[in-house]
């Protein structure tokens, strides 16, 4: 496992797949962890939005205007020891089936989104990666 640390956000991931990091100017960030498959989570830090349920609302309506048919029930979990909002979506891209789940969360340097993706060729195999990637998300109180 490969560990991911920043903002007192931390995370472990296979050292299989690979992880891309983009910084906004804002002061946030975005993490995506890809799978050798089609499995990714992205991992986004998110200042500029006002709170962890605004960001889910943000989250859920770029979803909905990207996918016409978009399949979604609302979400409320502990993740981290923090309650976490989102959405579990599923909808069809390319004549593929995908699953996502959105998370949204406070941490001490703003809203965090967790955006965990498959589609149904690698989900048996990676869903349960993803599970043990959320699992393993830390935040410094």
């Amino acid at each position: 496992m490969t560990a991911f640390e920043r903002d007192g956000i931390t995370f472990h991931y296979p050292a299989s797949w690979r992880i891309e990091i983009e910084d906004a100017e804002d002061g946030g960030w975005a993490a995506t962890v890809s799978s050798p498959d089609t499995a990714f989570m992205l991992v986004s830090l998110r200042p500029d939005a006002r709170d962890p349920a605004d960001l889910a609302d943000q989250t859920l309506a770029a979803l909905q205007e990207e996918y016409e048919d978009l399949e979604v029930e609302n979400r409320l979990e502990t993740i981290a020891g923090q309650p976490a909002l989102g959405h579990d979506l599923d909808f069809i891209t390319l004549d593929v089936p995908i699953t996502c789940r959105t998370r949204s969360l406070g941490t001490l340097a703003g809203p965090l989104l967790l955006m965990c993706q498959t589609s149904e060729f690698d989900r048996e195999r990676n869903d349960p990666v993803l599970r043990a990637i959320v699992a393993s998300l830390r935040l410094e109180e």
